[in-house]
C-alpha cells in the first residue's frame, strides 16, 4: 500500500449510505476500502471528513481554454476533477487555418469568450481532432479531460463557407461520418451538436448546425452506433426535439443527453411535463438540469446576449468605440425594439442594474419600474442608462430556473442529469462552474431536498454511468 485515507466518512458515488472507512492506495488505484491496517503507506487522518469520488461536470466549453489553463480553473475550486467538453456543438476542431478567426468569432459571439484571449491562447499546432487532442495532452492537465467532435466545427471544415447556409450533400455527410468515426477512434467521447435558435455565430449568422436537416444528424450517428460506445449530447431547436432525439438514442444505442430542462420557462409544471414527455418517448433519453437560477449578467458595450435580434447583429460588427454612436440613433432604436422578442421580451422584470458608478441608487430595482418612470420601454431605458457612462453599465437578468419548488422537484427525479455549468464560457456575463458547491450547500445543506449520498451521486456515479466514464464516479476497489 502507498497511501492510506483513514477515518473518513465515506460517500462513495453510488448513493449508497455513508459509511466511516479507510481507502488504501496501490500503484494510483484504490486497493482496499475498509479497514487498512498500520503499515509503512503514507498516512492522511481525514477524520471527521467526508471521502467521495472527484466531481464530474458533464457540460462545459474548456475547449480553447484547456490550451492555455491546464488547472481549468474555476472547476477546480469547486471539487471537479473530470470535465467533458464540445457541448452544444461547438469546439475548435476540425479547423482549417482559413477558418480560425471564424471559429474565434463563433466563439464569441454564443459563448462570450474574448477573441483576443482565444487568438492569443490557441496555438494553433492542429487542424484534426486527433491532432486537437494530440495538443490537449501534450501537457498534463491537472483535470481529467473528455472532448466531444462539434457538428459546427465539422460543418464548417466539410463545407467551407456554404456550412452556415445549406444542408449538407450527400458526399458531404459521407465526410462527415467519416471524420466522426476518425474523432472517436482517436478517444473523442461523442458528437454534439445545436439547433437552438438563439446561437447565432460569426457575423451574425446561424451557427453551422443549424442548417443541418435531420437526415444529417441521423447519418452522422450512426458513426456513433458503428464504433460501438460515445454520447450525443443535443441543444433542441425546430426540427429536433424529443421524438427526434429519441429516434437518435434509438439508431445509435448510445445515451443522447439534452440540453437544457429548466425551469420558469412557460407555465409551473412546464419542466416536469417536457421530462416526462422525454421519459415516454424512448429509453436513454436524459435532460441536463440546472441547480442554480439561470443568471446573466450583460453590457451593451459587448451586447452577446442580444446576438440573435438583427439590430444587435450590426452592432456587434462594429467596434467597441463605435457602439455608442449606434445605440443613439433613433431609428436603430427603432429597429431594436421591434426585434427584441425572445428570450428577454419577459425578462425586463428580472433584470436590474448590478453594477454601476453613476446610478447606484436605482441599483436592484427592476428595469420595468425604472423604465415605467421614465415614460419609456424598458430596452431604451437601459440603453439610455448605460449610454451615461460609456456602456460599462452591468445589468443583472434572471433568465430561467428560478422556480425553487420545481427546481427541486427536478433534482428528486433520477430520469434527469445534473449539467449545465458552462465552465469555460460566458466568464464576462456568468459563471456557474460552481453548480457542485450550490448543490452540496443549498440543495443538500441547507434545505435537505437532498441527502449527501444524492447529491454526491448526481455529482459523480450518475454522470460517469451515462456518459460511459470509465474507472471515474465511484469510490471501489480497482
Amino acid at each position: 500500500m502507498d497511501l492510506v485515507l483513514r477515518g473518513a466518512r465515506v460517500v462513495d458515488g453510488t448513493g449508497a449510505p455513508a459509511r466511516p472507512a479507510d481507502v488504501g492506495v496501490e500503484n494510483g488505484r484504490i486497493a482496499v476500502v475498509g479497514h487498512v491496517p498500520t503499515n509503512g503507506a503514507t498516512q492522511v487522518d481525514l477524520d471527521g471528513l467526508v471521502l467521495a469520488p472527484g466531481f464530474i461536470d458533464i457540460h462545459t466549453h474548456y475547449d480553447a481554454q484547456v490550451l492555455w489553463d491546464r488547472d481549468l480553473t474555476p472547476s477546480c475550486w469547486h471539487g471537479v476533477t473530470t470535465v467533458v467538453m464540445g457541448n452544444c456543438g461547438f469546439g475548435i476542431a476540425p479547423t482549417r487555418p482559413e477558418h480560425r478567426s471564424t471559429i474565434a468569432r463563433t466563439l464569441e459571439n454564443v459563448e462570450g469568450m474574448s477573441v483576443e484571449a482565444l487568438e492569443a491562447g490557441i496555438p494553433w499546432s492542429f487542424e484534426s481532432f486527433p491532432e486537437y487532442l494530440d495538443a490537449v495532452g501534450s501537457a498534463p492537465t491537472r483535470l481529467n479531460v473528455a472532448a466531444m467532435i462539434g457538428h459546427t466545427p465539422l460543418r464548417l471544415y466539410v463545407l467551407g463557407d456554404e456550412a452556415t447556409e445549406r444542408p449538407a450533400k450527400e458526399h458531404e455527410v459521407e465526410r462527415m461520418r467519416a471524420l466522426v468515426a476518425e474523432a472517436l477512434a482517436a478517444g473523442a467521447l461523442g458528437f454534439a451538436t445545436s439547433k437552438s435558435p438563439t446561437h447565432a455565430g460569426a457575423g451574425g449568422k446561424p451557427v453551422p448546425s443549424r442548417l443541418a436537416d435531420i437526415d444529417e444528424l441521423y447519418r452522422i450517428a450512426e458513426a456513433v452506433k458503428a464504433h460501438g460506445r460515445g454520447v450525443m449530447q443535443i441543444t433542441p431547436g425546430e426540427g429536433l426535439f424529443v421524438d427526434e432525439m429519441a429516434e437518435v438514442a434509438k439508431r445509435t444505442g448510445v445515451p443522447v443527453s439534452w440540453t437544457a430542462l429548466l425551469t420558469g420557462i412557460g407555465p409551473p409544471g412546464t419542466a416536469i411535463n417536457l421530462l416526462d414527455m422525454t421519459a415516454d418517448a424512448g429509453k436513454n433519453v436524459w435532460p441536463q438540469i440546472a441547480c442554480r437560477p439561470l443568471v446573466m449578467q450583460i453590457t451593451f458595450e459587448d451586447p452577446f446576449a442580444f446576438s440573435s435580434i438583427d439590430a444587435f447583429k450590426d452592432v456587434l460588427e462594429l467596434p467597441r468605440e463605435r457602439r455608442a454612436d449606434v445605440y443613439a440613433d433613433p431609428a436603430w432604436r427603432e429597429r431594436a425594439r421591434s426585434g427584441a422578442g425572445g428570450v428577454f421580451s419577459t425578462k425586463w422584470d428580472k433584470t436590474t442594474i448590478d453594477e454601476t458608478e453613476l446610478h447606484r441608487a436605482l441599483t436592484g430595482r427592476p428595469m420595468t419600474d425604472i423604465a415605467a418612470e421614465r415614460g419609456v420601454e424598458p430596452l431604451d431605458a437601459a440603453i439610455d442608462l448605460a449610454l451615461e457612462e460609456n456602456l460599462k453599465t452591468r445589468f443583472r437578468v434572471v433568465l430561467a430556473n428560478d422556480d425553487e419548488e420545481e427546481v427541486a422537484k427536478l433534482l428528486q427525479d433520477e430520469r434527469a442529469v445534473l449539467g449545465l455549468s458552462d465552465a469555460g464560457a460566458h466568464a464576462s456575463q456568468l459563471c456557474d462552474a460552481c453548480f457542485s458547491t450550490h448543490l452540496l450547500s443549498h440543495w443538500a445543506r441547507d434545505t435537505g431536498v437532498l441527502s449527501l449520498e444524492q447529491a454526491v451521486w448526481r455529482l459523480t456515479g450518475q454522470p460517469a454511468q451515462i456518459f460511459d466514464i470509465g474507472d471515474r464516479g465511484v469510490v471501489k476497489e480497482g
